[in-house]
């Protein structure tokens, strides 16, 4: 038992030096793995490499490319300036179309794409009397909900974890739950600060009130770089005319890929959607090499080996026994619920402060001793640890919530968005877990 808790004490401290210094922390846990299997695990370093999860890799690259075409060739932005014209002057639905086209952005590929409508999103906040609390919320709650499609990051690497281990979760199901407790949390956000606010929004006097006490760190001297139109200064909707016919072809495949991941799906299939990411994109490249060469820079290469690494990590841990002695750990709490709420409070909180990629990454393995022994439907736990991992990324300390704060058009509006991000963050920590725990998890138990 001291060499499984050793090995895992420097998973632990790895992870955390990683991610303090910010450096990608698949990096860094890939030549330790290799160190631990040798030195701990009386392991092979042929064994430590076939770890490494080349599924997920082909799944991340072969999605990223094909979207990164789109991106490249203009297709992206011409749907956003369309959704925008149609809206027009409708004030109160711009919450909600910011929420969808967020999600839209985060499901094609890498969530964080969905940054890109943040300075858009603020600045007509600003001119139209929104309170920027309930813009940026709208898009976090969308960037949570587009993620875990079958196409973007956190549905391919929870899926494809899970699927690894031989639990049975429909990527679509884990998409629905996703979407679904994000919509709740949009219709919370309007309820909490939709009331229409003047164009310059509230006095000095009631932001210094509420900012009054707080001593987090303002992020408003944060600068992005954000490419496209929806990251420019000129955030008035424009008319996008007619698409190109390379862009008509895009929206094709793009369709194509959607109905192909869902008849696969509904049919009991397992689509392979990096391999069909691969050969829509092959097709594109071909007809514009252009926005094919552009788009290999668009390949998200940090979340291949920040998984990669991870992951690798985990098989060693696993082959040690660290993740059944974990599981008996577990079953030593009495319940598996108050076990499984834990975890999945546990996801929420590192996540708040770290990346949501890894913890994804590291905590749905060791869910599966719970899985196993604890009578947990796995559907239902892999889909709690994901929901509750990603609703917490508007916290001001992650690069969502720190990016709304920075593109805050009024700088006296940053203390209070710092402030109330603040606190809708911490509070999903708690929230988050005792929802999905009373409405999946219990529920799931009951019908299993």
């Amino acid at each position: 038992m001291t060499g499984q808790l050793v090995a895992l004490g420097i998973f632990v401290v790895v992870f955390g030096i990683a991610a303090a210094r910010n450096v990608n922390i698949g990096i860094v846990l890939f030549p330790v793995a290799a160190v631990v299997g040798l030195w701990l695990a009386d392991t092979t370093l042929e064994e430590v490499v076939a770890g490494f999860p080349l599924s997920i890799l082909v799944l991340l690259v072969g999605v990223t490319y094909f979207f990164g075409i789109a991106h490249s060739n203009g297709t992206i932005d011409w749907l956003i300036d369309t959704s925008l014209a149609k809206v027009g002057d409708r004030d109160a639905v711009l919450p909600t179309t910011f929420f969808l086209l967020t999600a839209a952005v985060s499901a094609m590929g890498a969530p964080l794409g969905g940054l890109v409508m943040a300075p858009m999103g603020m600045s007509i906040a600003r001119k139209r009397g929104i309170d920027p609390m309930l813009m940026a919320l709208s898009m976090g709650c969308g960037l949570s909900a587009g993620a875990f499609a079958p196409t973007s990051l956190f549905g391919i690497i929870t899926w494809g974890t899970a699927d690894s281990a031989g639990i049975d979760l429909s990527p679509l199901l884990l998409f629905a739950v996703a979407v679904v407790v994000n919509l709740v949390l949009l219709a919370v956000a309007h309820l909490l600060f939709g009331r229409r606010r003047g164009v310059h929004g509230e006095s000095r006097l009631e932001r210094t009130l509420v900012a009054r006490g707080s001593a987090l760190p303002e992020y408003g001297q944060s600068s992005l770089s954000l490419d496209g139109p929806a990251g420019s200064s000129d955030d008035t909707p424009r008319d996008p005319g007619r698409p190109k016919p390379h862009q008509v072809l895009t929206m094709v495949c793009m369709v194509a890929l959607v109905v192909a991941v869902v008849v696969m799906a509904l049919g009991g299939l397992e689509p392979d959607i990096g391999v069909i990411g691969f050969g829509l994109g092959a097709v594109l490249a071909l007809v514009d090499p252009a926005a094919g060469k552009a788009a290999m820079t668009r390949i998200d290469w940090g979340s291949v080996l920040l998984v990669g690494g991870i992951i690798t990590y985990v098989g060693v841990l696993t082959q040690m026994g660290v993740i059944d002695l974990l599981g008996e750990r577990a079953a030593d709490v009495g319940s598996p619920v108050v076990a499984a709420l834990l975890l999945c409070a546990a996801a929420g909180l590192i996540s708040a402060f770290a990346s949501t990629t890894g913890m994804l990454a590291a905590l749905v393995p060791l869910a599966l001793p719970l899985i196993a022994d604890g009578g947990i439907p796995g559907w239902a736990m892999i889909c709690a640890i994901g929901v509750c991992a990603s609703i917490v990324d508007v916290s001001p300390f992650s690069t969502v919530g720190a990016t709304y704060v920075a593109t805050t058009v009024d700088p006296d509006e940053r203390p209070r968005m710092t402030s109330l991000l603040t606190r809708w963050g911490l509070s999903m920590v708690v929230i988050g877990p005792v929802a999905l725990t009373l409405t999946l998890i219990l529920p799931g138990m009951v019908l299993s």
